[in-house]
Formats: structure tokens, sequence, C-alpha cells
């Protein structure tokens, strides 16, 4: 057997005389002489039924699978789990979400850490995807191209305007403060979600495939294709012909994920206006990758990168839109002309970012609306701001796009747990100028660090949504907008100042000093810090446990690793 141009990790399975008994399995399932002395790769399909954003990916695996067999590799092909976030928000299967994250990383580092595969190619679409995909590509450093399942189209309501899954959760509050009857509920919902992919705004699904492809782990457009399209089938299959190449090239994750492409995702990420979540699941990805990254690193950037895209959930269209009038590439162009971008990062291509780039036109080559001018942008600096003060000592994360005031002082009105406060919210016992603070949600506590998109959604439908302020130890949706504090660390469950609040305390949240503080001298706090007491753990066996066993700070990634 020749001597392969790179490492070939499968000949450990299935070389020599010792390995029949390995060979006579896979015979089983469909090898032959000739598959041994090629490649094998693994393809982790992450389709399902469960949620539209996953519920295509078995037609884009089948694809990818074309082409790896076109290009000369053996593809095996395995699943993993997903967790959908739309239809676990608002109840105690948000728990899995993030914990899905760890669990999708461990899966696909299982299957092909145990089969010694040579590559990967993955498809994901719903949010946890994205990053446990990645993740896991990190860890094994075999060569690697993720596939995005791609957005969904959006829908149509019932006076003609778009939607998308978060004028569902805003229509609840609407209808709550008596805004729209219960048939105009039913109408969006049944409108919301037209067919397969993911979430149409600038959410956490987009935002973190957007920042995939800014890394250079995908093919170009590969975030911005929509879902059931040609278009997102024909890049499947290029995807395989694509690993195949890495492969022979031995271009790895490693290669390709470092300071620089970790700068270029974060940048795409606050010009689109994305997902608060982004931090965490970047930080993550470093983690895995071994890259020194903190929180220090979001704010600078997000200090100098202005917000340009007009998209949801604090703009007005959706991934389609700018898919239309040019897709991701036209403005990772615009970028990279300005001095935003490194055009000298690796990518799966083979190519460097800038090659990569060379022969897109930039997103201002033509008129349109959806990305506004670099200088006349939607804000002149980054939409998500790190926060630090006493009630944050290691870091919280506000997302402000769209705000006119970013500052508020205010009573607090404390909740252990997501449940007590929509309860408060549905008897409408917020009220203007107040702080809502939820804590109990973070990493160890919640476990795993729900989302509150039911919480902001049901405040913006009552028309609170810019007049309240919200911290919590939990997590945010991407499609979340208002004067919302997530992450705050150390979270409460572990004695972080958020879990030493009182109702009534003057808590005040600073968007443009960056500080979230409370209204107590050092005396006080420690005072009660003395009385606190921890409380008992939410889950005491199984996935949840194992997790709150491991898991870091919010401002360490929330990783088990």
């Amino acid at each position: 057997m020749p001597e392969p141009s790179a490492p070939r990790h499968s000949l450990t399975t299935t070389a020599g005389t010792g390995r029949a008994p390995n060979r006579a399995m896979l015979r089983a399932v469909g090898f032959t002489d000739a598959d041994f002395d090629r490649p094998i790769v693994g393809v982790a399909d992450l389709h399902s039924d469960i949620t539209p954003c996953n519920s295509h990916l078995d037609r884009l695996a089948r694809k990818g699978v074309e082409g790896i067999r076109a290009a000369g590799g053996v593809p095996q092909t395995f699943g993993a789990p997903t967790v959908s976030d739309g239809i676990s928000m608002g109840h105690l299967g948000m728990r899995y979400s993030l914990v899905s994250r760890e669990v999708i990383a461990d899966c696909l580092e299982t299957a092909c850490g145990g089969m010694n595969h040579d590559g990967l190619l993955a498809f994901g679409g719903c949010d946890k995807n994205m990053p446990g995909c990645v993740m896991a590509m990190a860890r094994l450093n075999i060569p690697s191209v993720f596939v995005y399942g791609g957005s969904i189209l959006p829908g149509l309501g019932p006076d003609g305007e778009p939607l998308d899954i978060v004028s569902a959760f805003e229509a609840v509050g609407q209808f709550q403060a008596g805004k729209i009857d219960a048939a105009k509920l039913h109408k969006i919902e049944c409108e919301t979600c037209p067919g397969a992919g993911a979430c149409g705004g600038m959410y956490t699904a987009n935002t973190m495939s957007t920042a995939i492809e800014a890394m250079g782990l995908c093919l170009p457009y590969g975030s911005s294709y929509p879902g059931v399209s040609a278009a997102k089938e024909r890049e499947a299959f290029l995807a395989g012909v694509a690993l195949m190449r890495c492969v022979e090239q031995n271009i790895r994750p490693r290669d390709i994920i470092t300071r620089k492409s970790l700068e270029n995702a974060y940048t795409l990420v606050l010009a689109l206006g994305g997902s608060t979540n982004a931090v965490l699941h970047l930080m993550a990805i470093a983690r895995e990758a071994d890259v020194p990254w903190t929180l220090a690193d979001f704010d600078r950037l997000g200090a100098k990168v202005p917000h340009l895209a007009d998209l949801r959930p604090s703009g007005k269209y959706v991934m389609y839109d700018l898919y239309r009038v040019g897709g991701t590439p036209a403005i990772l162009r615009a970028l990279l002309d300005a001095g935003f971008l490194h055009g000298d990062c690796p990518t799966v291509t083979g190519q460097t970012l800038a090659e990569n780039l060379a022969d897109v036109k930039s997103i201002f080559a033509k008129p349109q609306d959806v990305v506004m001018p670099l200088d006349k942008p939607k804000y002149p600096s980054g939409h998500i701001v790190i926060l630090t003060g006493n009630l944050a000592p290691e870091g919280a994360v506000a997302k402000l796009s769209g705000l006119k005031v970013r500052t508020i002082t205010g009573p607090a009105k404390v909740f252990d747990g997501e449940e007590a406060c929509f309860a408060a919210i549905q008897a409408r016992k917020i009220v203007a100028g107040d702080v809502v603070v939820i804590r109990g949600e973070g990493p160890v506590g919640g476990p795993g660090m729900r989302e509150m998109l039911s919480i902001t959604g049901a405040l913006m439908g009552q028309g609170l949504g810019d007049q309240v302020g919200l911290i919590t130890d939990g997590r945010f949706s991407g499609g979340t907008h208002g004067m919302v504090v997530g992450h705050v660390a150390p979270e409460g469950y572990v004695g972080g100042p958020i879990g030493l609040l009182a109702d009534g305390d003057r808590v005040t949240i600073d968007g443009d000093k960056k500080s979230l503080h409370v209204h107590l001298d050092d005396a006080e706090l420690a005072k009660r810090k003395a009385a606190w007491t921890k409380p008992p753990l939410k889950a005491d066996r199984g996935v949840l446990a194992k997790y709150a066993k491991l898991a870091r700070s919010a401002s360490e990634g929330a990783t088990t690793g």
C-alpha cells in the first residue's frame, strides 16, 4: 500500500493482517477491497424531525456523501442529538440546550476518535449544532468542514407582514396585553415557520454560521444560502469534495482556528448585529483549539467594529434578505476592504480568506438597504458590550442594539428562576423603571443556563422592552432585544453577588460606562454573603448533573472541558 501524502488515521483500524476482524465488520456495511486503500471520513448528520432547523439535513448529508465518494473518499455517516431552542424555550426543556452543545461535541469526538477517521464533514442546523460540531473539530484536529443547514424562509403574517419565530414569542405578550385577539395569535402561530431551515433573523444559528464562515471552516456563502435551495445542495456536494482536498493537503482545524480567525469571526458577528451567545460559543471554540481568548478580546473588538446590518431582532430584515443582496461574502469583502479583517487566514478551500473573496463584489457595490454604509452605520460601535462591576466581578454580557437609552437605574424585582418571573409578567406586576433579576439559571444553578426569550418576548409584546432592565445569570436568545444583561458571573448558585440581591435594591445597568452595579456598600454585601447558603442542585443524576458538576463559569464559555 503506498505511503499516503497526509496522516491516515484510519489505517490504525484497517491496515495489516491483524485487522482482519475489523475489516470483516466493515465489509458488512459495504466496504470493498479498494475502500481500505482510501481515506475513511466521518459524516456527522444531525438530522431529526424534532425541529425545522434540522429536518432536511439528511438530504444535504447524502449530497455530501456523494461529494466525498466523487473525490476518492469513503464516508461513514453517524448522528448526534439536537435540542430545539425555539421549542424548548420557556420551560425546563431549555436546561438541555447548552448542555447539548457539549453532548454534540462529545458524540462527534467519540465517533471519529473511535473509528480513527481521516476527516470529518458535519451538517448542523439548530443553535448548538454549530459550536458543538466546531468544538469537536478542534478537539480531534483532523481535516474538517462544516455545512450549515441554512436559514428558513420568512413567514407571511395576517396583514402581509414578514414573520419569524420571534414574531410568535412577541405575539404572546401582545395577547397578554390585549393588543391582539386569540384568532390573530393563532394565525401568527400557523404562519411563522413555513418550512425547513433555522430561525430567520440574526439569531444564534445564523450568528454562529456566519462566524464559522468568517473563521474559514465552511465554504463561501455557506451561512447565507437558504435551507430550501438547490444552492445549498450544491454546497453540500462541494463540501464533500473540499473535505477530501483538506485530507490530501492535511489542512486541519487548528491551522484555521487562530486568534486572527477568531477576530474575523467576531468582527462579522458585530457587523451583523449577532447574538450574545457568540460570546459563549466563540470562547468555547477557542478553549478547545487552545487559543488564548478572554472577555477583554470581545470588548476590544466591540469598541471599533460598527453595527451595519438592519437584521432582526433589532432591525427589519432576515437572513434571506442578506442572501438576495450578495450574501455573507459580500459583507466580508466590504469589511476586508475597510481593513477590519485579516485576509491572510487559511480556510477549508485551501485558499486564504482574501483569495476566497477576490472575485466577490462588496455589499456596497449596488443599491440595497439591508446593510448600512460604513460611514453611516446603525451604530458606530458594537452592540454587544462586556459589563463589570460589583454585580458581575467576572463580567456580564449586554446587548444594546436598538436602544435609545443605554442606562437604567431602578428597583430590583428578584426572581429565583424563569417561571416565577414569567408568572409576574403575566400578572402585569412588572412596570416601567423596574430592573428584573432572574437568578439560579447559570451553568451550574440552572443547570444549563437557560435562554429567556419567553421573558423578553412577553415584555416586548407588553410594550416594556425599552422601559425595564433585565439581568440574569442565564442566557438570552439571539432573538432577544431590549435592556438585557446575561451571563452574569459568578452566577448566583456559587455565591455570586446576583444571588445576594433583594427586592427593592437599587441596580444600575450602564451600557456607556460598561457597568453593572448594585447600590450597596461592601460591608452590606459581605453581611449578606455571610448569611447566604447554597441551594440544593436541581439535578442529581444524568446528563444535567454531569454538566453541573463540570461546567465552568460563563466568563470562560460555560464549557465542561
